[in-house]
């Protein structure tokens, strides 16, 4: 999953990034609003982090015209601790979530956690397909019950096949929910990630569990419980 954060604090920005990148999030920063608001229209994030206190675009109107302009993933908001009308206008202006400073990064990485799972139509942290269970919060994965060991990368990719069932995902769309900005586009690492998982989850090709659609991309099959 791919985040945006956006923090003009450069000390709270790296302590930030760090627990986030920690969490398996690729993480995208921004220093101030202007470009914030450049990167959250350019890219199709998973979700946004936004300070209120922000210069040059303050976290409000960032958000404000993140919306108009059609950007619909989800957005927290981080405010002072007195800051309850921040709070309001924030919801107001399109942010879905909040934290109040100072917090505790855990807190922060399980609203976000729940977030993205919410705008993909999961209430639990944890994603059932047929015999995988895929944990979000302990990121574990099992498969008839039994622990599957899945490297960062490719449990970020299997994540998002998870949370999309049944869609057909472009390779493109693959890497910016996956990566930051600074992956290589022209990489062949997603076939590479592809071929991973259908060896450790599904080596003899029982379920059919990851298909490649030529051209278009790869979809991973909703699957019965058995």
């Amino acid at each position: 999953m791919r985040l945006l954060l956006v923090e003009d604090d450069l000390s709270l920005q790296a302590n930030l990034a760090d627990h986030l990148k920690q969490a398996n999030y690729s993480v995208d920063v921004a220093s101030d609003g202007e470009d914030g608001l450049f990167q959250a229209l350019e890219t199709a994030f998973d979700a946004a982090i936004i300070d209120v206190g922000l210069p040059k675009i303050d976290g409000i109107s960032l958000i404000e015209q993140l919306r108009e302009q059609g950007g619909d993933y989800p957005v927290l908001i981080l405010t002072a601790r007195d800051g309850w009308q921040d709070k309001v206008k924030g919801l107001d202006a399109g942010a879905d979530d909040y934290l109040t400073k100072p917090f505790q990064v855990e807190e922060l990485v399980a609203r976000i956690n729940a977030l993205i799972r919410r705008s993909a139509g999961k209430a639990s942290p944890i994603i059932i397909n047929g015999p995988l269970q895929l944990n979000t919060r302990t990121l574990a994965l099992t498969m008839n019950d039994q622990v599957v060991t899945l490297s960062s990368s490719e449990f970020k990719l299997f994540e998002y096949l998870m949370l999309h069932q049944d869609e057909v995902i472009s390779k493109s769309t693959l890497i910016e929910h996956i990566y930051d900005q600074d992956f290589d586009l022209d990489s062949n690492v997603i076939e590479v990630f592809i071929r991973r998982l259908r060896k450790k989850l599904d080596p003899n090709n029982h379920y059919q569990l990851i298909e490649t659609l030529r051209g278009q991309g790869y979809r991973l099959r909703s699957l019965s419980a058995e």
